[in-house]
């Protein structure tokens, strides 16, 4: 599922407890992790319930350093999080991560008004991290 399916999908919906759902679902959606990701290396710090991201830098067709993450949460909501930041953010060149605002897409599609602030501070603890991988990344490649 790509990021617009997902703003598509929340435009449909006008009641918050059906948005609700849906963020529920699409963490279901989410492609197993394995347990050897399940590490403390790759525990995002800064949330309140376990929250794991793992990355893997590959190429596209073009030769471009893509990074594509993994993700699991022990929270239903914060699973289906990890889900939204995964479609706007896997599979994107470092420099593609840095130039898009996932906070922008999170009050686009009304989060933070109808999240708790421990999950907000969660799902900025997320960005977060992403961003620290692209910046490695970047820097990675200029070495």
């Amino acid at each position: 599922m790509t990021i617009d399916d997902i703003k598509d999908n929340f435009a449909l919906l006008d009641e918050w407890d059906d948005r609700y759902r849906y963020v529920i679902e699409l963490g279901r959606t989410l492609a197993p992790m394995s347990e050897a990701d399940h590490t403390s290396e790759n525990k995002v710090q800064g949330c309140t319930s376990q929250v794991w991201l793992a990355r893997s830098l590959t190429r596209d067709a073009s030769g471009a350093q893509v990074l594509h993450f993994v993700g699991d949460s022990d929270a239903h909501i914060v699973r289906g999080l990890v889900a939204i930041l995964l479609a706007f953010y896997s599979d994107r060149t470092p420099q593609q991560i840095l130039d898009t605002d996932a906070i922008a897409l999170f009050e686009q599609l009304g989060l933070r008004e109808h999240l708790t602030p421990q999950r907000s501070n969660g799902f900025r603890a997320m960005v977060e991290r992403i961003r620290r991988d692209a910046r490695e990344a970047i820097a990675t490649a200029a070495t």
